[in-house]
């Protein structure tokens, strides 16, 4: 024991593009007030650099899986994700992350709550952040997790084990719909959009309607508050249109320009989450934007270069490389998405205990998380 620091057991993991903490829920407080004050203390928020913590001082490097095996029938593991902001003391449970999701089988075996099987381990896993579903491949030969493999993503340096990830119901994930706003098009400050929840809210929009290119380098990106403040006002005027409230304490909706391909994908991404540009793309965003480029009508409509047939890889380009998305349509209805799979990896990188001061927990009330 450290005098006047509380231990809570973790497993520090990258989980596709993004890395973090991972916790059992039985070791955090139940109490969300305090769960999350136990995070930002975790992580070093609010502060730029992190200094004091486990965090990243990114976006993609400030978050947080809080799993806990499940007691609901065909559903084995539920998965709570939390964004710790960088710069305020907040934490936002309101959206999924699929990059940490491709850690959360992972962790499970790591931790024992659940077994493997002989080659190939499927968990069924519940985001309970929007009541999501999805059905998660781990490679397992003899019984353990490998971390090994041959599968590449863009975005994270070298090869791993593939991770197969299934979306079951994604469609309106925490919008209620899959248009939120009942339009194929929506108009905010005169720059038509298409509001969309796939899995992820997002506002996507045509980066020449911007006056961009879409090919800018994230850099560039950052440094144009001019930009940045254009799009910061059609997000605080979509939250409300999308049934998501005052969004300007939520990193929902996603904003996403969107411009021609330029390296044989299917459309070229620029996502801001909310206010930083993404290094690449996340996961159920680019389920999302697939989705929009399906949609007759919507701002990616005539965008977007699409393959034939009624399953469809979608290439969704971004800053660092491409996202594949496999999506199958509907047999009776071409526009709607029947199925969302795709590919992730993870590793775990160190296992051990973060050190929460005691005067934010003294460690004593660790009820389990409700779901």
């Amino acid at each position: 024991m450290i005098p006047g620091q509380t231990p809570v057991s973790c497993l520090f993991m990258r989980g596709g593009t993004s890395r973090g903490p991972y916790f059992l829920a039985s070791d955090l407080p139940g109490d969300p007030a305090l769960r999350d004050r136990v995070l930002l203390s975790a992580m070093g928020s609010p502060d730029a650099r992190q200094i004091d913590g486990l965090g990243g001082a990114d976006p993609l490097t400030s978050k947080v899986a809080i799993v806990s095996r499940s007691n609901r029938s065909g559903v084995d593991l539920e998965f709570l994700f939390a964004q710790v902001l960088i710069d305020e003391a907040r934490v936002d449970t309101t959206p999924n992350c699929g990059n940490m999701l491709a850690g959360v089988g992972p962790f499970a075996l790591e931790r024992g709550l659940v077994p493997a099987g002989d080659s190939e381990t499927t968990l069924r896993i519940l985001t309970i952040n929007t009541g999501m579903l999805c059905d998660v491949v781990l490679q397992t030969p003899g019984g353990r997790i490998t971390y090994d493999g041959d599968a590449r993503i863009d975005g994270v340096p070298g090869t791993s084990a593939p991770i197969k990830i299934s979306f079951l119901d994604t469609a309106g994930s925490v919008c209620g719909k899959l248009l939120p706003t009942g339009n194929v098009v929506d108009r905010f400050d005169g720059v038509p959009v298409t509001c969309i929840d796939n899995g992820m809210p997002v506002v996507v929009m045509r980066a020449q309607d911007l006056g961009r290119t879409g090919y800018e380098s994230r850099e560039a990106l950052n440094a144009d508050r001019e930009l940045k403040a254009r799009i910061e006002s059609i997000r605080l005027q979509a939250g409300p249109a999308m049934n998501l409230g005052d969004v300007s304490r939520k990193v929902v909706p996603k904003m996403t320009l969107i411009a021609p391909p330029r390296s044989g994908g299917a459309v070229c991404t620029r996502t801001f989450i909310p206010h930083d540009c993404h290094a690449a793309v996340g996961v159920l965003g680019a389920v999302t934007v697939a989705s929009a480029c399906v949609l007759q009508g919507s701002v990616a409509d005539r965008v977007a270069t699409l393959p034939g047939g009624r399953t469809k890889l979608v290439s969704v380009e971004h800053p660092t490389g491409e996202f594949t998305v496999e999506l199958e349509l509907q047999e009776n209805d071409a526009q709607k998405v029947a199925r969302a799979a795709l590919l992730r990896t993870a590793r775990a990188i160190m296992r051990g205990e973060v050190l929460i001061p005691a005067a934010v927990w003294d460690g004593k009330s660790s009820i389990r998380l409700a779901a």
